[in-house]
């Protein structure tokens, strides 16, 4: 089976700054009525969660200026999807990306992915080496007049000097372009692969520049060779990669020993040297669990990096418009956390004085045994309610599996608007299917007004194990590059998110397989096309909720590296281009 879409995937590059000009004509702005929604002091009582977003500014009115167009259809391309990685038994789709976009003195057309038919020991498989192409096409960004995305050959940041500076992932697709140029065949002419905007050439790069360039180019090499099951070269490799990777060195060092160390560990079980034990061993660190509590690692991750800020207040914001005229207001929680998302609407609703609420109702579905974290959760958020005069109530639909998630749990008022919030929720879903498909089966029968969904932008769920790591390698690239300029190299919360968190889920993707693989993020058009089963349209995002997303970008010290596209109605939140997150608006049919 194939299927055809139109996806847009354009970026920005790091020089285009995420504020006024990408959104907003910057000299109307100043006419903006903004409403401050740091809550009182004596609202503190919420035990600190309120802080992630209390330090921001909630505009209720529509600003002046202008919406980047949405008409990209000549930006578009068709994707044939063949190597499909499995999303549920009805529903397949292949979880290779979409190309970037290029100017067209280096358009190519050329497939994503080879069929199953490719051959099993060639020496770099021909969709990997498309992959790496597309990571190497270039940027697009925000044109002065804000109406359209025009084509970057050169992107390359500078420093305070005027020198050329490198982003993480630009050495990652230099070095790309250089693995490209050694394991190009015949077929390939080699006057395709010179086109690429970087050169290949080591021509005005720093020392360590050269040295990052070259250590990537060799972990790309060792990829190829545990793809091909060569696994004794692919061990030299890895000695040489782990000999010049640290934990502490440049982001493309750091990287590179987290992904090396990932290999090493699949190499050992496909070889028979290790187990699923020995992947864990000494290791019984559950991610999803530990980003349940607010530990100091977490806290700082929500509060120096912008991602999630982002995609919470345009989520928010997108709520609080489809339940501008209801009294009642329901909203079901799909992963509550620590429910600090919540303080936001709880702002919102208490400045709404001309439609004032008469009960905000939050549900939680949990499975398992974490009813006490949830409940305490629930008593901080009464607490916050409580003090902004709101009229709360918090349920918890609490069931062993979520193959036993029914209509009847929820308690649900006729007279109420309810709205469903997913944040990083569904992603966790994928491999069991068919709690993925109960969970949106009741949400349908409940007939929300509006369902918005935040998810990682991200294809790590390929059957391709080169094809998946590849994608892996760029997406934590981006991750790494904004780690160091939002957070000190030598800061112990930097070096936990690295080495437990990020490190975890590189090693998820890159070193097991089947049940064990529990990573499986996908893009949006994957999400697009699983959510239409269920009679689903997508909503185009308000202007603004776009506004609030780039004013909260500006809040932090690094967000002019924060870029923003549009796929379809759905809003890509990106750092230097490359996507992190995404924010959908969804209703029923």
């Amino acid at each position: 089976m194939q299927d055809l879409y139109h996806v847009s995937f354009s970026t920005v590059d790091e020089n285009s700054s995420s504020s006024t000009d990408i959104f907003w004509g910057s000299e109307e702005l100043n006419e903006v009525k903004k409403v401050h929604f740091s809550g009182a002091e004596d609202h503190r009582v919420y035990g600190g969660v309120d802080t992630f977003y209390s330090n921001f500014e909630f505009s209720p009115d529509h600003p002046p200026g202008y919406l980047i167009s949405t008409n990209q259809e000549k930006y578009h391309q068709q994707q044939s999807y063949h190597d499909y990685g499995h999303f549920d038994d009805n529903l397949q789709f292949d979880m290779v990306s979409p190309s970037l976009q290029f100017d067209a003195q280096y358009a190519t057309r050329v497939p994503l992915c080879g069929t199953t038919e490719d051959k099993p020991h060639s020496a770099i498989p021909l969709a990997s080496l498309e992959i790496l192409k597309n990571y190497g096409k270039g940027f697009k960004r925000f044109s002065n007049e804000g109406k359209s995305l025009q084509p970057v050959v050169d992107s390359v940041a500078t420093d305070e000097f005027g020198f050329r500076k490198l982003s993480t992932e630009d050495i990652m697709r230099i070095a790309g372009t250089r693995f490209i140029q050694s394991s190009s065949s015949e077929s390939e002419p080699l006057t395709l692969l010179e086109t690429h905007p970087y050169g290949v050439s080591f021509s005005g790069f720093s020392d360590e520049e050269k040295e990052d360039v070259a250590l990537a180019e060799s972990l790309l090499a060792c990829a190829e060779k545990v793809g091909d099951q060569q696994f004794e070269r692919a061990s030299k490799l890895l000695s040489h990669c782990e000999s010049l990777s640290s934990k502490t060195g440049s982001p493309v060092k750091r990287i590179v020993h987290y992904f090396a160390e990932a290999l090493l560990h699949r190499i050992d079980r496909e070889t028979g040297r290790g187990s699923s034990k020995d992947l864990h061993k000494g290791h019984s660190f559950d991610p999803e669990v530990a980003a349940k509590e607010l530990n100091p690692a977490i806290v700082a991750f929500y509060e120096e990096l912008p991602f999630c800020q982002i995609s919470v207040f345009t989520a928010v914001q997108a709520i609080i418009e489809d339940v501008a005229e209801a009294k009642k207001i329901h909203v079901i929680d799909l992963e509550i956390r620590k429910g600090g998302h919540w303080a936001i609407l709880m702002q919102a609703l208490a400045s709404r004085h001309q439609c004032p609420v008469e009960l905000l109702k939050i549900t939680a579905i949990e499975s398992g045994t974490t009813r006490h974290m949830v409940e305490d959760t629930g008593k901080r958020l009464k607490d916050f309610a409580q003090g902004l005069n709101i009229p709360f109530s918090f349920n918890i639909v609490m069931v062993p599996d979520l193959l036993d998630l029914r209509e009847d749990l929820f308690e649900i008022d006729p007279e109420e608007a309810i709205a469903v919030y997913s944040q990083f929720a569904l992603r966790a879903k994928i491999q069991q299917s068919d709690q993925l498909e109960i969970i949106m089966r009741v949400i349908r029968s409940l007939n929300p007004n509006v369902m918005v969904v935040a998810e990682i932008e991200a294809n790590h769920n390929s059957t391709s194990f080169v094809n998946r790591f590849i994608e892996a390698l760029f997406f934590f690239s981006a991750f790494f590059d904004c780690l160091e300029a939002c957070m000190k190299r030598d800061e112990k919360n930097r070096m936990i998110i690295e080495s437990l968190y990020l490190s975890h889920g590189i090693k998820n993707i890159v070193a097991t397989e089947g049940a064990e693989r529990k990573t499986r993020n996908v893009k949006i058009d994957v999400w697009r096309a699983f959510f239409s089963r269920f009679g689903m349209v997508e909503k185009e995002l308000s202007t603004l909720s776009l506004y609030q997303a780039d004013l909260v970008s500006k809040r932090f010290p690094c967000g002019s590296s924060c870029t923003f596209d549009k796929n379809g109605q759905c809003l890509l939140v990106g750092w230097k281009g490359t996507p992190i997150n995404s924010v959908s608006v969804w209703k029923f049919i």
